[in-house]
């Protein structure tokens, strides 16, 4: 049985970004074939990659462990090279996990983490809000997780350890951070790993449009035939292109039978 940190999480409304003044991503819901989708039980168990990664000591780790484990150690020792936890949400009523991976902020092991950068679906640029060095540093991590990620990903900009300035400084960091999330066209968050105030919703909001986008890619990719039942009633029945491509084949073969 799963302990309470690991206990499913249930997402049936679209949720909000921080402030909807600092995210470049305008969806205010589930896509309506998304919901449709979701409703009649047509997708199966799917994975979105997470990617953690910003300076040193800017409290990577302890935003992974808050949300994951429901944790604070102000005694965490420093990342070796990546470490990785996997976390189950239900979203529509569909099972669906994201693989967080914390990559290590030292200098000596960008090498390493860089080579777990691929194929992300999400990225989230850490710093810390009382250290602006590590603010300055946030646009040249992401462009090395983008060296390995050609296709679509969201971003997000995240500022840890909110707890410890108060509302007057922090408001003067907050602006600078979000002419930084603008720049990288990155959703931009503020949290408290100590507290846990925002983590959960931060990673709610992750986890929902990574989902979303990731259904809408798929069905991208599939036939969608509108089937009516009853008057009111619509289903989506999905067929891959190679199923349809069978079928025709079959049919044109027996109209030949037929014809001769």
């Amino acid at each position: 049985m799963k302990d309470n940190a690991h206990e499913e999480r249930q997402i049936i409304k679209w949720p909000p970004p921080f402030s909807s003044d600092m995210t470049p991503y305008c969806e205010r819901d589930f896509d309506n074939l998304v919901k449709r989708t979701c409703a009649e039980r047509c997708l199966t168990l799917r994975i979105s990659k997470v990617i953690v990664i910003g300076d040193v000591a800017v409290g990577k780790t302890s935003l992974v462990n808050r949300f994951c484990h429901k944790l604070f150690d102000n005694n965490y020792k420093a990342t070796i090279g990546v470490d990785f936890e996997v976390e189950r949400f239900d979203i529509l009523g569909v099972p669906f996990h994201l693989q967080i991976w914390d990559t290590a902020g030292q200098e000596r092991f960008k090498c390493i983490a860089a080579s777990y950068y691929r194929a992300a679906n999400a990225i989230i640029v850490v710093f810390d809000v009382g250290n602006l060095l590590t603010l300055a540093h946030c646009q040249q991590w992401l462009a090395e997780a983008y060296k390995s990620n050609t296709g679509p990903c969201h971003v997000f900009l995240v500022g840890t350890k909110r707890d410890l300035l108060s509302n007057q400084v922090y408001t003067i960091i907050e602006n600078r951070a979000i002419d930084v999330a603008n720049r990288m066209r990155a959703e931009y968050w503020t949290v408290s790993s100590r507290t846990g105030d925002g983590v959960s919703e931060l990673f709610a909001r992750v986890a929902a449009l990574c989902f979303n986008a990731m259904v809408l890619r798929e069905l991208e990719n599939l036939k969608m035939e509108p089937m009516s039942i009853g008057s009111d009633l619509i289903t989506v029945k999905i067929r891959s292109k190679e199923n349809e491509e069978r079928s025709k084949k079959r049919a044109s073969s027996k109209c030949f039978d037929c014809s001769s």
